[in-house]
């Protein structure tokens, strides 16, 4: 999965790069598709790591990416974002729902990509 990719469907959630979180999310999707422990450990794992490699606070990470998430589920594409969650969302996902629902649509998108 390269970057482009996750990059992509990011923006496509209506969340623009104007955001830090922006770049806090895509990095930490990367690392997620890499090991899946980290979706198990988002507070104690996931944050840390991106906030060790953008030189900043794990509460700074995580105040960013649900900045973002914030900005999809009120002002974004919920519409897309609920077609890939794969289920009903009547309430605004956590940071690990998200991580995780980014994270298994990005994967099956590559592994059908594999099958064709």
């Amino acid at each position: 999965m390269n970057e482009k990719d996750i990059e992509h469907l990011i923006r496509s959630l209506g969340i623009g790069a104007t955001y830090r979180g922006y770049w806090y999310l895509a990095y930490g999707i990367s690392l997620c598709l890499k090991d899946e422990d980290y979706l198990l450990f988002v507070s104690k794992l996931l944050y840390p790591e991106i906030a060790r490699y953008y030189c900043t606070t794990s509460c700074s990470v995580e105040r960013n990416i649900r900045t973002v998430i914030k900005v999809c589920w009120e002002r974004g594409n919920r519409k897309l974002l609920q077609e890939i969650a794969l289920h009903p969302m009547p309430i605004r996902p956590t940071s690990s729902e998200f991580f995780d629902i980014l994270t298994a649509h990005l994967k099956q998108n590559d592994n059908s990509k594999l099958v064709v």
